[in-house]
């Protein structure tokens, strides 16, 4: 039979091309989305439109953290595989409205453990973020350092979430894989992220903001190599035996913590030109100071992943800012003048 599939947060950037990806392998997918204002929800709509291009497709509209939508879903349709995608996302934001991290991130995830503890899935997995790493300058970041001193009330939520699902995975025997996503970019990609800021703004003959004046460093992870990753990774349950000193397996649970990066970090001035050169235009860069709640650098050490799924491709950073700029065109370019 086929496989079944619950992915929370399937209208969102990461949400959508798992989805995608998961109905392209032939799964059944349960997608749940709350199609909030975080953002533009046309955008979370158009995705969803073209999921339900699918019969495998089953669209639900609703807040995660509504008691009881998830754990009837759960019921329903008993999903072989569940991936928690759904969050408030953002660093900055969590500064403004940290009330709909709490509700989104902690009551919602609290919701998916006890509908996965009712009705158990063959594996659960739950995103997590790089920034739980935090204030640590050891790199790159490996899921075995300590990762206790959070800078932002986004990152304190999702290191939150982790041990949350570890609890359940120890108290209820759930296989949990917790991924720590590092800077995601690519086509249909969120609004407030970098790359789809600077396109919007370099066409439209607006200055770029670029925090720290452009000393900055991240491990950018194009779209398409991170799904790579969450497809293969439904198979590494976690079970008893670890895989190396390397692996964050816990003594106590079938739970595990993982990497999603590219495992390279670039400068953020490399990205920028990365841009201008996809654009065919120069932007106008307005250099400004550090956020609060930002870090300078993001580094992932990725073997873990490897060894458990084996080497992932990595799309070159031109490659995939010149795809992000050709969707943008496509689907913006009567707004944008572009």
């Amino acid at each position: 039979m086929a496989e079944t599939a619950l992915v929370t947060g399937s209208a969102g950037f990461i949400g959508f091309h798992t989805s995608q990806r998961l109905l392209q392998a032939g799964a059944r997918v349960i997608g749940l989305d709350a199609m909030t204002e975080y953002y533009d929800p046309a955008l979370k709509r158009a995705r969803h439109r073209i999921l339900g291009q699918s019969p495998g497709f089953t669209p639900v509209t609703g807040r995660l953290e509504e008691p009881g939508l998830v754990a009837g879903l759960m019921e329903r349709h008993a999903p072989d595989v569940v991936v928690h995608l759904a969050a408030q996302a953002g660093v900055r934001y969590s500064i403004e409205a940290p009330r709909s991290y709490v509700e989104a991130n902690l009551i919602g995830t609290y919701e998916v453990l006890e509908a996965a503890r009712a009705v158990p899935p063959r594996h659960l997995m739950l995103a997590s973020t790089s920034s739980v790493y935090g204030a640590n300058e050891t790199m790159p970041y490996a899921e075995i350092h300590k990762a206790d001193s959070q800078m932002s009330f986004y990152a304190a939520t999702k290191k939150a979430t982790e041990v949350m699902a570890h609890s359940y995975a120890h108290l209820y025997g759930l296989p949990v894989t917790m991924f720590r996503f590092f800077t995601v970019y690519g086509p249909w990609g969120r609004p407030d992220m970098a790359l789809f800021k600077f396109v919007k703004a370099i066409l439209e003959g607006k200055p770029i903001d670029v925090y720290n004046h452009g000393d900055m460093r991240r491990d950018f992870t194009f779209v398409d190599d991170l799904v790579e990753g969450l497809m293969r990774l439904r198979s590494a349950v976690p079970g008893t035996e670890p895989v190396g000193e390397m692996d964050s397996l816990s003594p106590v649970a079938p739970f595990r913590v993982v990497n999603i990066g590219n495992g390279a970090p670039v400068p953020l001035m490399e990205f920028v030109r990365a841009v201008e050169a996809a654009l065919g235009r120069k932007a106008d860069i307005n250099f400004m100071d550090m956020q609060p709640g930002d870090v300078p650098a993001t580094w992932a050490d990725a073997s873990l992943l490897q060894a458990l799924v084996g080497p992932l491709p990595k799309t070159p950073l031109e490659e995939g800012v010149r795809r992000f700029v050709d969707w943008y065109r496509e689907l913006y370019t009567d707004r944008s003048g572009g």
